[in-house]
């Protein structure tokens, strides 16, 4: 067995780690706002576009760092359950923004002190400038990650 001075960042697994977390996350949020009817896309999507009123779904996709279609099936969601409208883009007759709507605008503090809670719940024990210290490594880890991704894109094929 190798000494511990002897090991490496990369000898230390921890994706799985990271998956099992944000998945208990969003498992004990999906919970606590079920009577919201919004799941955490939903609700992230509605946060966005509250901050952001008027957005283009491409422009929402960008900020949740997802594909337009996702986005788009999370839209048609939130405008059928009433929370999200889609207006016309006076610019481009082809492009349609998105807007909050009363109902959203009803649950909004409701939603945030449910996450509010459950990052509290999430944190017990933790002192802030060990979660900053955290925070700051898997910002870290993150770059590197999206490093990777544009490298990818920029060698080609």
């Amino acid at each position: 067995m190798a000494k511990t001075e002897d090991l490496k960042t990369e000898d230390i697994s921890f994706g799985y780690l990271l998956s099992d977390v944000t998945l208990l996350f969003r498992k004990h949020f999906d919970r606590r706002a079920v009577k919201f009817g919004l799941t955490r896309a939903q609700w992230r999507a509605t946060k966005v576009l509250f901050h952001r009123e008027g957005l283009r779904q491409t422009e929402l996709a960008d900020f949740l760092e997802m594909e337009p279609i996702a986005v788009g099936r999370v839209i048609d969601r939130l405008q059928a359950a009433g929370f999200v409208e889609r207006r016309p883009d006076p610019k481009d007759r082809r492009a349609w923004r998105l807007h909050t709507t009363e109902q959203a605008r009803g649950i909004i503090d409701d939603m945030e002190l449910i996450a509010r809670d459950l990052r509290k719940d999430a944190t017990a024990g933790i002192a802030y400038s060990e979660l900053q210290q955290a925070l700051a490594v898997i910002e870290r880890i993150k770059d590197n990650l999206q490093s990777l991704e544009q490298s990818s894109i920029n060698d080609g094929p």
